[in-house]
């Protein structure tokens, strides 16, 4: 089989690739031995705006002049068209028989949609994320009511690193009071829950909130 059929041989799964990938690949057969017009097969040629006969490109040019065909099979890398469309690019090196380099198996993906996406939605986010991290402006979305209650409290008490049985009635106090401030007593059994994480009575916690008042 001579060069020409070799490449010839590729066609087929250049299509292929072309349709298990869609729209957002352009897949490119390039014959080595013909830089002016090296383009035999294209599929989603509307991504550079390229056309079968068309030239080889400067990065594979460049590729073929430093002979890296020579030391690898393929080259990953980016690209960019004309019209500023950002593409991940792969190269794989069609070689004969003798490893003498024949052809170019091209796949660009065009990134530029997926790019432009991340953006709007990383300033979406990242706006967001600023309005919203106050702790008291926070929402929890909670599955129950016990819940709720557990993660309230862990919200007062995560910045806490005395044990309950070291605290002290004043500081025990504080903590009943910025729980009552988070709305926790409106729930029915905070005043059990809250009473036993403090290691202390529920009579306690019902004198602390009549001070609170």
């Amino acid at each position: 089989m001579n060069n020409q059929e070799i490449l010839k041989s590729y066609v087929p799964l250049v299509e292929f690739i072309g349709k298990i990938c869609g729209i957002n690949y352009e897949i490119v057969l390039h014959d080595a031995s013909n830089f002016e017009n090296s383009i035999i097969c294209i599929v989603n040629g509307h991504i550079s705006g390229r056309e079968v006969g068309g030239p080889i490109t400067n990065l594979a040019l460049k590729l073929i002049k430093e002979e890296y065909y020579k030391k690898q099979d393929y080259v990953v890398n980016n690209g960019r068209t004309i019209d500023n469309k950002i593409l991940n690019s792969s190269t794989f090196f069609i070689k004969n028989n003798d490893q003498e380099l024949i052809g170019l198996l091209c796949v660009n993906n065009n990134l530029t949609e997926l790019i432009s996406f991340n953006n709007y939605l990383s300033g979406l986010l990242d706006s967001f994320y600023n309005k919203t991290d106050n702790k008291e402006t926070t929402e929890n979305i909670d599955i129950s009511m016990d819940d709720l209650i557990k993660n309230t409290m862990e919200s007062v008490f995560s910045g806490i690193s005395i044990s309950p049985e070291r605290m002290s009635p004043e500081e025990k106090k504080q903590i009943v009071h910025n729980l009552s401030d988070q709305g926790v007593f409106l729930l029915k059994g905070a005043v059990s829950e809250v009473a036993q994480r403090l290691k202390t009575s529920e009579p306690t916690i019902y004198r602390y909130l009549n001070k609170k008042r």
